[in-house]
């Protein structure tokens, strides 16, 4: 099948990487793409949030499955207008998609179908925030209600950090809620309608310094698989949260279809829904795909194409993979651009390695950085500690003067082990 996918950052680099390897994946288009997806597709100008020209381009190219990499097409309404000309897409509705696109409508569906999560406040005004924060104790967390690139969460340890954050929004709406005590882990779902089964797991780090110090990143590494999420609490949590979510959409006539993330915390309770991502996690996903096994192509048309209960559910290779992203200095402020990056090849010498692009360009003397997170270097191995090791050994092959890295990545596993 000829499939275009959609986006240009590491997620879809490693997505572009694993449909590449796919039996049944024919001629690869990429839109707009990066120097990294470059290898496996072909690369086209276009804005992945322009409907009509996302359209456009399908039906030039005789599409048989769009794949929406990134959440802000989704939320903008791409998968709708695909769906309305014919085409196959795995990627939910706009309508669906509001489990990202508004923190609020999330917090509102758990509350009226018994889903477990945070105790919450929504508000749409500064006053009202901080007025809110009477009812909570401390520490507390402050949302903003939208797109925010994984960065729109404040865990206010102060009184004075919660105001900060709610008078940062400026006036904006906001979700306010209880902090929840435990260890956070990701799990994957694919979902077609109420048909959910579980494709995998995974834990990141979100904090930009070591020890999970500074501000919130987009991600700064992940590993997979998730030990902390046991098959005991995977299985709670699909019969919890992500089944009853499914099922809360289908009734209200927006059924969901994709991949549903649910960032979930581990407490004492069991797990709790902390927030829902609409499509694979970044840096996540550079670190799941290596894992699974079988016609990743397949896989996705069967979800986009309502058959997902017709088909064998997904293997996972029993290995452990590890992502180490290298960021440009100044990130998540205001990233350093232009400043060259050699030696990805040297890394990619390293064992079960795979250097994936986040914000790279071509420029005058070759590949630069453009983003704040560039590079996700990514390595399986039999065991987590190989997979660490060998990421950790790869990333001293890159030579890139403006960039920097977690030399944590993994922290908790280590801890476990010794």
């Amino acid at each position: 099948m000829d499939i275009l996918l959609l986006g240009s950052g590491g997620r879809e680099d490693a997505l572009a990487w694993r449909l590449r390897q796919s039996p049944s994946c024919g001629r690869l288009l990429a839109a707009p793409g990066n120097p990294g997806i470059a290898r496996w597709a072909e690369c086209v100008a276009a804005d992945p949030c322009d409907r009509a020209a996302v359209v456009e381009l399908a039906q030039s190219n005789g599409i048989d499955l769009v794949v929406v990499g990134p959440e802000a097409p989704l939320v903008a309404g791409v998968s709708d207008a695909l769906r309305d000309a014919g085409f196959a897409v795995f990627g939910p509705s706009a309508a669906a998609a509001q489990l990202e696109g508004s923190k609020g409508f999330t917090k509102d569906l758990c509350r009226e179908n018994g889903i477990p999560t945070a105790g919450y406040i929504r508000v749409e005004r500064m006053d009202d925030g901080l007025a809110a924060l009477e009812g909570f104790g401390l520490p507390v967390v402050v949302k903003a209600d939208g797109l925010a690139a994984g960065k729109g969460v404040t865990v206010a340890m102060t009184r004075e950090e919660a105001e900060d954050a709610i008078r940062a929004a400026d006036d904006g709406p906001l979700v306010i809620e209880e902090f929840l005590d435990g260890e956070e882990a990701s799990l994957f779902a694919l979902v077609d309608g109420e048909t959910a089964v579980p494709l995998a797991s995974a834990q990141d780090h979100k904090r930009v310094g070591e020890g999970d110090t500074g501000p919130n990143t987009g991600g700064m590494g992940a590993y997979a698989p998730a030990p902390v999420l046991t098959a005991a609490l995977q299985t709670r949590a699909m019969d919890e949260i992500v089944r009853p979510t499914a099922q809360a959409l289908a009734m209200a006539g927006t059924p969901f279809s994709g991949v549903l993330y649910a960032g979930l915390m581990l407490t004492s309770e069991g797990p709790k829904l902390i927030e829902y991502n609409v499509r694979f996690g970044d840096p996540e996903c550079e670190a799941i795909m290596p894992l699974i096994e079988g016609d990743f192509a397949e896989l996705l048309k069967a979800v986009a194409t309502g058959k997902l209960s017709e088909i064998d559910c997904p293997t996972l290779s029993p290995k452990h993979s590890m992502t180490v992203i290298v960021a440009a200095r100044g990130y998540p402020g205001t990233p350093a651009s232009g400043g060259a990056i050699r030696a990805i090849e040297a890394a990619e010498q390293v064992e079960g390695v795979t250097v994936f692009h986040a914000g790279t360009a071509i420029g005058d003397d070759g590949l630069v950085a453009k983003g704040g997170r560039v590079l996700a270097v990514t390595a399986v191995a039999d065991s987590f500690a190989n997979a660490r090791a060998r990421a950790y050994r790869a990333v001293d092959q890159i030579d890139f003067s403006d960039g920097f890295y977690r030399r944590d990545i993994g922290w908790r596993e280590l801890e476990r082990a010794s």
